[in-house]
């Protein structure tokens, strides 16, 4: 009796409190509202003859409560019917749909006191809406029960029951937060410089750092489809050509992620690491989740079944955020034209282009996609997810143009790691225990671009090592007048023919061929440090000794060039070499740690293995190109216009890092070394294991002898960690 006396009594202290919260929001709004029209005079709150003060507020108490019943009752119906409209366009909608709910609100107003232009409208309701919302998040702060509501309410998401294993004991999620790009020395150097205070607690206490290696491809497209799907077989590099179909693959393309995604499940027959109870935020790929928001490979899909986007919903349901992150777009767009205008001014080298849309761009990143996807995370916590696999793009995006070291990356850094407390303090809210695991899918390596260094792009370089026409700047280059000229005499001397046979075939405008023999156009695509060169008109790979046929100056021009490393080409004679400077030729075949690596040397452990690894593919190019590495300042040269790049070998682009709570097995054995996306990918699957018990499918099964060096030494046997 007495215990159903004090949940009575429970209950209506929580209605009393509820109560309280409405009276004071309505009451803010409404001193908000007589705030706005004294100020704004095309708002107004009285009649045309003028009202007493007393009837002027009476009309501001109707108009706020009817705006903000509106907002509580018609808002989410109106956001969740335009879900699939893109992201930048509804949060516009959100600022004149919020007017539109305005005007309504002042239309209900008795004896038509309430009017405002419809542009007035729109600055009264953000305004509106975001006091409101803060005076709700100020005073619910203080109540725990209110607080964890509320998070609810905006993640729009009900109260699960508390999930339990066979005991009593909670069964424990996993968060997988992926921060794009980041270097494992880049996490170091942040931690110690104070960047990130969150991280800095956690590293040596209740987490372990771990750095690993990727393969040759080191970008967000190869790295993160073997860690989500457990396979990145035949990619390549970022785009490639694939000439048995003629399709240009880009890892950032709805169509190029579906068909990715596709062949991964295909090849491991598993649907992906969230497959079970899984939500994926922000990625290139699903990873077999359930639920979706932002996920490109399922953007092109409509329907019912297609979630992709239904995180906008649960973070524009509430106006004040579509504010929020309003003002912080705005603010991170002005903040990247401030700091590319003092690069230029303070002459800051190396440097590339920040103009036109980028510092909007920048802003989608940074701000845009950041909230929502935390906001998905948290909404996932909240729901008691059994995985959860988010990508924060943001300090990628400003290191690419900024370089990965210096203070614009730094301020990234920090708003990164206020994230991560803010989706570690929810997680003391949600109804299981979540293990966090901080990780990213490759780094970032600095230099000045090749184009930049040298005057020519490698496009330029190939079609004068071809002897195909080039512009009069490339002429003009020390680089472009080289590779001309080189393939001039050889082309000469192919075809038994005087000099000026040679210029009047290689004019430019002219047509590129001759009676004997016709170069095909090549492709040439960059991704980073990383060029790929393919001939359309050969069926298939092109081996060292075709090549040379038809363009006899070309390996060697690329070969010599100071601003690239190597080449990796088939040979009909050694099966397939590695080419470098100076004539230095290894066949891959003996390239090995311990043995001969020639131009592979420099580029440090693990080199070789990638380069035998990426020439097994089926689509490798019939030219691959990485740029030159130098160890002792750590720099490469870009093919594209990035002066912070990756996607090939050379520097910290390399060398990712995962960071997980302690009481997970560790993800090697001591002194053995993590390598390679696919083997992420199981030893994440291990973890998941272990935090939710034997329902997570099964590993995918590694190659032969892979699972000893994955598993610790004082853990043969994957334990069943529930607790």
């Amino acid at each position: 009796m007495g215990d159903g006396r004090w949940r009575t009594a429970g209950r209506w202290r929580t209605a009393g409190s509820a109560l309280a919260r409405v009276i004071v929001v309505w009451a803010v709004s409404t001193l908000t509202m007589l705030a706005l029209a004294g100020l704004l005079p095309d708002f107004q709150l009285q009649s045309p003859d003028g009202d007493s003060i007393t009837r002027t507020a009476l009309t501001a108490v109707w108009g706020a409560g009817a705006f903000g019943l509106l907002g509580a009752l018609v808002w989410p119906a109106i956001v969740r019917a335009l879900l699939l409209v893109p992201a930048l366009v509804l949060g516009l909608l959100v600022f004149f749909l919020n007017g539109s709910l305005l005007l309504v609100a002042l239309w209900l107003i008795p004896d038509g006191r309430g009017a405002a232009d419809p542009e007035t409208a729109v600055v009264v309701a953000a305004v509106m809406s975001a006091v409101a919302s803060a005076t709700s998040t100020a005073f619910a702060v203080r109540d725990d029960e209110a607080y964890r509501r509320r998070l609810y309410r905006l993640a729009d998401r009900k109260r699960p029951r508390r999930v339990t294993g066979d005991g009593a004991e909670p069964v424990h999620g996993t968060v997988f937060l992926q921060l794009d790009g980041v270097g494992h020395q880049v996490l170091r150097d942040a931690v110690a410089d104070g960047l990130m205070p969150t991280v800095a607690d956690w590293l040596g206490t209740t987490h372990r750092l771990t750095p690993w290696r990727t393969d040759w491809s080191s970008q967000t497209g190869a790295s993160q489809l073997g860690i989500l799907h457990g396979s990145n077989e035949d990619v390549p590099a970022f785009r490639w050509y694939e000439k048995d179909t003629g399709r240009l693959m880009v890892s950032n393309r709805p169509a190029s992620a579906v068909e990715l995604q596709r062949r991964a499940i295909e090849r491991t027959g598993d649907g992906g690491l969230l497959t079970l109870d899984g939500a994926s935020r922000g990625n290139l790929f699903s990873g077999g989740a359930d639920q979706l928001a932002l996920v490109l490979s399922m953007a092109a899909r409509r329907g019912r079944r297609n979630r992709s986007r239904a995180g906008y919903f649960a973070y524009f349901s509430d106006p004040a955020n579509a504010v929020r992150t309003a003002g912080s777009f705005l603010a991170e767009a002005a903040r990247e034209m401030v700091q590319s205008t003092r690069s230029r001014l303070l002459g800051d080298a190396p440097r590339v282009s920040r103009g036109g849309a980028y510092p909007f761009i920048r802003a989608f990143a940074t701000v845009v996609e950041r909230d929502v996807v935390v906001a998905a995370v948290i909404g996932d916590m909240l729901a008691g997810r059994t995985a959860v696999y988010a990508d924060l793009v943001a300090y990628d995006e400003v290191a690419h143009h900024s370089g990965p070291h210096g203070r614009d990356t730094d301020q990234v850094l920090a708003r990164l790691d206020r994230s991560i407390a803010l989706i570690a303090k929810v997680a003391e809210h949600a109804p299981r225990p979540y293990r966090i695991v901080l990780l990213s899918d490759h780094g970032q390596s600095p230099g000045e671009t090749f184009e930049s260094a040298y005057g020519l792009t490698l496009k330029d370089l190939v079609r004068a090592g071809c002897g195909l026409p080039v512009p009069r700047r490339v002429r003009r280059t020390r680089s472009g007048s080289e590779a001309r000229d080189a393939a001039r005499d050889a082309l000469r001397s192919a075809l038994h023919r005087p000099v000026d046979a040679y210029d009047e075939w290689a004019t430019e405008g002219a047509e590129a061929g001759s009676p004997a023999v016709r170069p095909s156009e090549p492709v040439v695509l960059a991704s980073g440090n990383l060029g790929l060169i393919s001939f359309p008109d050969v069926p298939h790979r092109a081996t060292r000794e075709e090549i040379d046929r038809r363009h006899p100056a070309l390996l060697g021009t690329l070969a010599d060039h100071p601003g690239i490393g190597f080449l990796l080409v088939a040979s009909a004679e050694h099966g397939s070499v590695v080419l470098g400077r100076d004539g230095a030729e290894v066949p891959v075949a003996e390239l090995a740690e311990d043995g001969p690596l020639g131009p592979l040397a420099v580029f440090g452990p693990g080199a070789a293995d990638a380069v035998r690894r990426t020439d097994g593919f089926p689509h490798v190019a019939d030219i691959m190109v990485n740029s030159m590495y130098d160890p002792a300042t750590g720099t490469v040269h870009a093919f594209e216009e990035q002066i912070g790049s990756h996607g090939g070998l050379g520097g910290e682009q390399s060398y990712p890092f995962l960071l997980a709570p302690v009481d997970l097995s560790a993800p090697v054995a001591d002194g053995a070394e993590l390598v390679g996306a696919e083997r992420v990918h199981r030893v994440l699957r291990r973890w998941l294991r272990e935090c939710a018990g034997p329902q997570v499918p099964l590993e995918i099964s590694p190659p032969a002898g892979d699972v000893e060096a994955l598993l610790p030494v004082d853990d043969p046997v994957v334990p069943d960690k529930n607790g």
